[in-house]
């Protein structure tokens, strides 16, 4: 064996390591991002230490027996802040609970990259704009509520795609345009849209889903 190789077989378990370290910890330095942005008078994000090898020993984070982020539990925490597009990245999330804080700006499109999310949560808070497209990516998403906030816009019509959607609820916004009626949102009932500027039921053919915006 050859000085070379020998350095190289040398090497070879010291970066495959550095990699898996740094590929268990991507996660826990999405979180530490989110954290940046986020007001916390209450200390409910103290555990959030980023020199730990992965986040899953914080407080209101579970994570799965691989050490995998599979939910985010920071509801009624008294928070405020914006979200950002580092929340894409925790790849294996299945719960995102944020309801009632005082979260504010837009829902980031990068939620879209949460593939394997069951339920997003973001009900009582002050995000504004508009829905993103990109939930419809979401094809395991079984609850959406976005309800009591100021977003804007029509529904996405990607959104009756989502075949596993058994909850949606948009109640107290400033949504305009139509109701769609296609897919789940055939069984969804009138309380989920309330409160709102929508003109109705989708009339298909007859005018654009975005009538009234």
């Amino acid at each position: 064996m050859d000085s070379s190789t020998s350095v190289l077989c040398f090497l070879l378990p010291i970066l495959f390591s550095l990699t898996s370290t740094l590929s268990t910890n991507s996660e826990g330095n999405a979180l530490h991002a989110l954290r940046s942005r986020l007001s916390d008078p209450t200390n409910v994000l103290q555990s959030w230490d980023p020199t730990l090898v992965n986040p899953c020993t914080w407080f209101h984070v579970t994570c799965d027996s691989n050490n995998r982020v599979i939910r985010l539990d920071l509801g009624n925490s008294n928070i405020s802040g914006s979200l950002g597009p580092e929340l894409g990245q925790l790849q294996h999330l299945q719960y995102l609970e944020l309801y009632r804080n005082n979260f504010e700006g837009k829902i980031p499109k990068e939620l879209g990259n949460l593939k394997n999310l069951i339920s997003m949560d973001l009900y009582d808070n002050k995000f504004e704009g508009k829905i993103p497209k990109s939930i419809a990516k979401l094809k395991s998403l079984r609850f959406l509520r976005l309800n009591n906030n100021k977003l804007t816009g029509s529904i996405p019509r990607e959104l009756a795609t989502l075949s596993n959607l058994k909850v949606f609820d948009v109640s107290n916004n400033n949504l305009c345009g139509t109701i769609p009626v296609d897919g789940p949102f055939a069984n969804f009932p009138m309380e989920s849209f309330q409160n709102n500027r929508f003109s109705g039921p989708e009339l298909q053919g007859l005018v654009p889903y975005d009538f009234g915006c």
